[in-house]
């Protein structure tokens, strides 16, 4: 993983913005991102840990280290409920379903991000990238404020309607929102891969996670 050194070396700008959840993305910095069905975490979990992160978050200082501990543990206890698989569909148990979104997420790569893992749960995704902050990057021929978020409408968008067509459906096939968090060295880079390519293992879906066909690891990181 020594190639991580000078990717995040090379950080020089930072974009903060805010719909529900409050996201920080530093230039340089590989992203961690996690996007869900629709309907995998009730809705009254949802409203219960976005009120306790926001009463942790507003007795923090601002850019506080305090406050990026704040993001990370809303983040694990997102994940943790995530994890369990205990409400609401699992479409993505679909081999079919689970291919639309690998292909896209494969088609991105080296266009608006440098794909360094990713792996397909039953209700999730965990993605992990690398993402491009050039302005030349546009939707509908627009400026990019917010590259990060444009690259996540598109993915999901785009898969959200493929994945309808195949189950005949309308409707909202992920949750409008994303959790995500930036990795600060390549300690906790390495750290978040293995989480990653795990993932299926600690669900007890698999006994090594080379077993499991949609998870990811780019070949620049070696052998895990």
């Amino acid at each position: 993983m020594s190639r991580i050194n000078s990717i995040m070396n090379n950080q020089s700008r930072d974009t903060f913005y805010r719909r529900n959840l409050p996201h920080i993305h530093l230039e340089g910095y590989p992203l961690f991102i996690t996007f869900n069905l629709a309907d995998a975490i009730p809705n009254n979990i949802i409203a219960e840990l976005k009120a306790q992160r926001e009463r942790e978050l507003l007795a923090s200082p601002e850019n506080s280290e305090q406050r990026y501990i704040i993001q990370k543990k809303y983040f694990g206890k997102y994940d943790e409920w995530l994890d369990r698989c205990e409400h609401g569909q699992k479409w993505l148990n679909d081999e079919g379903m689970a291919n639309v979104v690998t292909d896209k997420i494969h088609s991105m790569d080296r266009q608006r991000y440098s794909l360094f893992a990713y792996c397909i749960m039953p209700n999730h995704v965990h993605l992990l990238i690398n993402p491009f902050f050039d302005e030349r990057i546009n939707h509908q021929g627009a400026t990019l404020k917010y590259p990060v978020a444009d690259t996540l409408r598109l993915l999901k968008g785009s898969t959200a309607r493929e994945c309808n067509l195949k189950l005949g459906r309308t409707g909202h096939f992920w949750h409008r929102e994303s959790y995500d968090h930036y990795a600060r060295d390549e300690e906790e880079l390495g750290r978040i891969i293995s989480y990653i390519l795990n993932n299926p293992v600690k669900a007890g879906l698999v006994k090594e996670w080379k077993e499991w066909a949609f998870a990811y690891v780019s070949p620049d990181f070696g052998t895990w």
